[in-house]
């Protein structure tokens, strides 16, 4: 795999959608940020430092956000970590796009 899409293009049809989805978020969310796959899978990069991403697993999707520390997830969602934090996504619908922008905002302050 060399691409994003080729990185979604080899999941199964329901990674796919999540990953499709946290893709756009992403995109939309971080526009001076460039998408890549960083360690095989999707990360993306400002000044060559991760600032989010995702990867596939047999049964979820797992979101990931560095620079984490400072994040208050009210969701409960946002599992917390010493340099990053993450959330799992079984299905499309456990997304919720308005607390990931909140985190990812968060962590840029």
């Amino acid at each position: 795999m060399s691409t994003l899409d080729d990185y979604i293009a080899a999941l199964d049809p329901a990674q796919q959608e999540i990953s499709v989805a946290l893709r756009s978020l992403l995109d939309s969310a971080l526009p001076e940020a460039a998408g890549q796959l960083w360690h095989a899978h999707p990360v993306w990069l400002l000044a060559r430092a991760p600032v989010a991403g995702f990867k596939a697993y047999p049964r979820y999707v797992t979101f990931m956000i560095w620079n984490a520390s400072p994040i208050v997830d009210t969701s409960g969602t946002l599992v917390p970590g010493p340099r990053m934090a993450t959330a799992r996504f079984t299905s499309i619908s456990d997304i919720d796009e308005k607390s990931i922008r909140n985190w990812l905002a968060q962590s840029a302050a």
